[in-house]
């Protein structure tokens, strides 16, 4: 999928703008606090309904009115032409697809698939456990017909019996513990079929980011240490009426990252861990890709992360898999203007953006 023009008013400094964009490389250059992020973020919202950056939605609707508008041309790889779009309030949402009411923002997730690296992102390798979960998530949404429904079937019978366990109410979690076992399962299922093909997609990828991290592994840990979930809720029982929640399970799983078999976190520098991310989030472009859904690949500052030999190399790497990219960062640099004619070039003023390419 490529974005081919791009529609947004009143999300936070930007007022109203209109993008024509490139299909290959589009690069968004102007100071701190311009409006760059707001960009990224514009397709973001499209596709998801949300930002990927912390705080509620009021956060992102600007002093002019009381919503935001984001609306979209996109093209499918076989030339198909969708136009999208979403209006976000405070308490409410409406999307339209090709004229008509959208009533799951999934949809258009389906749409507008991407793939996001931004500052923050080594915290992939060095954060929590749930911030993997998501990427993990994310990617076997894309790839796996269905696994929203099962996601969301889990979460929900996770939550009964948690709400059952904090009332100490047994009949009620042995009723649904059958349910939560088999839905636990299937989601291990899909996330361990999706880690095996990501760490073959990584072992091609990783080399061409870094030669330092060819020995990376990646490991699914499901999120219990018995045999099968329900041996391990059986055990867990007498623990999870005490907690009042449910300890095992897909909901406590991790993917865990390795170098020569230490714990990635402890063994790579902050450098290296971006470089580790970039690797794991251009494998999970690849996946899509090699479902039919070409991602957008965005870019976030990555000029302040990345020196100019590792930034060209993700470029170049993104440029292969043929997704179209967005990049932000303060200024021009070599490895951007040496892509030349498949490079347009935009200058972000006060929430303004102008071709500088022109």
């Amino acid at each position: 999928m490529r974005v081919k023009t791009l529609n947004i008013r009143n999300l936070r400094n930007i007022e109203t703008t209109q993008i024509e964009a490139d299909p290959c490389l589009n690069c968004f250059t102007g100071d701190n606090g311009a409006g760059k992020t707001s960009i990224l973020e514009a397709l973001a919202v499209l596709s998801k309904g949300r930002s990927f950056r912390p705080g509620p939605i009021s956060s992102l609707i600007g002093p002019r009115e009381h919503h935001f508008q984001v609306v979209s041309r996109i093209e499918s790889q076989s030339g198909d032409s969708h136009q999208v779009g979403l209006e976000r309030g405070p308490d409410y949402w409406q999307a339209r697809h090709q004229g008509r009411d959208v009533t799951q923002i999934s949809e258009l997730t389906r749409l507008l698939p991407f793939v996001l690296l931004e500052p923050s992102s080594h915290t992939l390798i060095s954060g929590p456990p749930d911030g993997r979960r998501k990427f993990l998530d994310w990617g076997v949404f894309h790839v796996k017909h269905g696994f929203l429904d099962l996601w969301r079937r889990y979460n929900r019978a996770l939550k009964q019996r948690n709400a059952a366990l904090r009332q100490g109410d047994e009949g009620v979690v042995e009723s649904l513990d059958p349910q939560f076992v088999e839905l636990g399962e299937q989601l291990h299922a899909a996330r361990l079929q999706y880690v095996d093909t990501l760490q073959l997609s990584l072992q091609v990828r990783l080399p061409a980011i870094s030669k330092t991290l060819e020995n990376m592994a990646v490991l699914y840990r499901k999120g219990w240490s018995a045999d099968s979930l329900a041996e391990a809720i059986g055990q867990s029982r007498r623990r999870d009426f005490e907690k009042g929640a449910t300890n095992p399970g897909p909901h406590k799983a991790d993917l865990h990252l390795s170098l020569d078999g230490a714990p990635a976190k402890e063994r790579l520098s902050r450098g290296e861990q971006k470089a580790m991310t970039a690797a794991l989030i251009l494998s999970q472009a690849h996946m899509m890709c090699e479902m039919g859904e070409t991602p957008i690949l965005m870019l976030d500052d990555l000029f302040s992360e990345f020196d100019p030999a590792h930034l060209e190399r993700v470029l170049e790497a993104g440029l292969d898999l043929g997704v179209q990219l967005w990049l932000t960062g303060t200024r021009a640099t070599p490895a951007i203007t040496n892509f030349g004619s498949s490079c347009t070039m935009f200058h972000v003023e006060h929430g303004q953006v102008t071709n500088s390419s022109v």
